[in-house]
């Protein structure tokens, strides 16, 4: 038996290569998972273009300069060392772009399993802890692809919906989300949607061959083309959540709205080649939001495991609502995954399809 793992050159992110190894014998109390499949999106490439300043890669070390960009998916425990974990578990949650992964499993009291390698203790909690899956209902099961290709993004989107609620909504009266086609973008605009009380208007930028798609969601209150920013409706006090990490498209913003730009947030980081300056812009500086700090408040809040209950619930709601505007695509093997990864940096994914991804042959 061998493994397979698709890594990446932290240096530059279009090298990759395919590494063969050894399937991996767990030690003591630890377990080997084969990574069933899992979902590739533009999170997963803000998490490569992150990985250095933000500890992406740390998760699952490659020898330098290569690195493992972690995805979202499902695994099932092949071999166990650990007295609380059976063979044949499966599991939801943080893995690497690969065949296999070794862990050491602790058993929360909830049933959750956290991975407690030390390499991972210094990282955020939320990527350390696995949900088992074993025995969900036949309804749940269908719903494994949306589980790895929505959640952790509609998750986001509920946190950042969250992050304003708790801030009264910073008293704006105007919401502009950029990279509006991207999942994590109309997922925001679809929580605000679904807000029940009094909201600031919502406002999607967005590239002009994705406009329709994005018209069709229903989630924005108007949709503009980038081209279009220096013409978007004046406002006292507008907020700008980016979901791309563009430089230029940010300060483009800014200095449409000047002073009334109250607050300027980013979040995803596709448009990667879009250098990031330090020059002052008007108005509010933009502020990168760490979407596990607002889940960490939310948890001395609510209490543990609550916050992500309540974004699972939410997040369904808006999946139900876009069955009929996603479509999800399938790809086995390492090439082909190789493949969908540079397409999706390149920016050349069409937001309407879902990739799921196995390193896996078909069978």
């Amino acid at each position: 038996m061998a493994m397979v793992e698709l890594q990446v050159n932290t240096q530059d992110l279009r090298q990759t290569r395919i590494v063969h190894a050894p399937w991996p014998e767990p030690g003591p109390g630890e377990i080997l998972v084969s990574i069933d499949k899992f979902a590739l999106t533009a999170n997963n490439i803000s998490y490569a273009v992150t990985g250095a300043s933000i500890g992406y890669w740390g998760f699952f070390p490659a020898e330098a300069p290569w690195g493992k960009v972690p995805v979202w998916g499902f695994a099932d425990v092949v071999a166990s060392n650990a007295p609380d974990v059976n063979i044949g578990t499966r599991l939801w949650g943080f893995f690497p772009m690969a065949s296999h992964l070794i862990m050491q499993p602790h058993v929360t009291r909830g049933g959750n399993i956290i991975d407690t390698a030390p390499h991972r203790q210094a990282l955020p909690a939320l990527y350390n802890s696995y949900m088992p899956t074993t025995g969900e209902s036949a309804v749940m099961t269908q719903f494994e692809d949306a589980r790895c290709i929505f959640l952790p993004l509609f998750a986001t989107s509920f946190i950042i919906h969250d992050y304003y609620l708790d801030n009264d909504f910073f008293g704006v009266d105007t919401i502009i989300i950029g990279s509006a086609s991207s999942k994590t973008g109309f997922g925001v605009a679809g929580m605000l949607k679904l807000h029940a009380g009094p909201r600031p208007r919502v406002i999607g930028l967005t590239s002009a061959p994705n406009v329709a798609f994005v018209e069709a969601l229903g989630h924005f209150d108007e949709v503009a083309t980038y081209d279009a920013i220096e013409s978007l409706p004046l406002s006292p006090a507008v907020s700008y959540i980016d979901m791309a990490g563009s430089q230029p498209i940010t300060a483009r913003v800014h200095h449409h709205y000047g002073d009334a730009m109250k607050v300027s947030t980013w979040v995803g980081a596709t448009h990667w080649e879009d250098a990031r300056t330090r020059d002052e812009l008007p108005g509010a500086q933009p502020q990168f939001f760490f979407a596990p700090a607002q889940f960490g408040k939310r948890t001395a809040d609510w209490g543990e495991g609550e916050p992500m209950r309540r974004a699972t619930a939410a997040s369904l709601k808006l999946v139900m609502a876009l069955s009929d505007k996603i479509t999800v695509r399938h790809a086995h093997g390492p090439a082909a995954a190789a493949a969908a990864y540079l397409a999706m940096l390149e920016g050349k994914t069409p937001p309407d399809q879902g990739i799921m991804l196995s390193l896996h042959n078909a069978a």
